[in-house]
């Protein structure tokens, strides 16, 4: 997982609430198992006409949100199914950031296990940054995660809080992985210990 530290990106304000992961990533594109390839589909129904044509009006369809790391959003963020597609989605589509007055729980979960930093701030301070947003490449935010500070164009800090265990590991870029391997030394020695103490015990090395 890559490490998130300091983000300087263009923010795509999409203002409505309840944006379900069916909207974010739609069921049909759940048979892949890969976290890349997903990017282009992601809110496949609001972006693209029945035809496959790009409706213009969708803020992601636009320049220069198309190339969004950050997405700010109304209120219940991510509700519906759990499925993990939805961040897979978001981070494929080049979303590093979410920003909403609250998230579905599942959701805001999978967004730190994936590399995505969700921010909870009160619903005028999230109205108030999608009309930064609006300026488009002149209005680009910066999220600095080791202050824990949303920085908008104007100068202007907004503090915002973080659970310190998942602050770590983002800054670390430490996925469930990545946290394992680093014990990989204590788990090789526990290993080597149990194969001695079992000799009867075949082990298998997959390459």
């Amino acid at each position: 997982m890559d490490k998130f530290t300091v983000l300087t990106a263009i923010a795509a304000p999409l203002p409505e609430a309840n944006i379900d992961t069916d909207k974010i990533i739609p069921a049909r594109f759940l048979k892949t198992t890969k976290r890349s390839g997903l990017g282009v589909h992601a809110f496949d129904g609001m972006r693209y006409n029945p035809d496959g044509s790009e409706k213009p009006d969708f803020v992601l369809n636009r320049e220069p949100y198309r190339k969004a790391g950050i997405l700010i959003t109304h209120d219940n963020l991510g509700c519906g199914s759990s499925r993990e597609h939805a961040p897979w989605a978001l981070l494929d589509f080049g979303i590093r950031c979410v920003i909403a007055p609250s998230f579905a729980d599942i959701f805001f979960n999978n967004c730190f296990k994936n590399g995505i930093l969700p921010i909870r701030l009160p619903r005028e301070i999230c109205d108030a940054l999608m009309d930064d947003a609006r300026l488009g490449a002149n209005g680009r935010l910066t999220i600095d995660l080791e202050r824990q500070v949303v920085v908008r164009p104007d100068g202007e800090e907004i503090a915002f809080e973080i659970d310190p265990l998942r602050k770590h590991l983002l800054l670390e870029g430490l996925d469930d992985i990545g946290q394992t391997m680093q014990h990989e030394e204590a788990i090789s020695g526990f290993e080597a210990a149990r194969g001695r103490a079992q000799p009867w015990r075949t082990r298998i090395v997959i390459d």
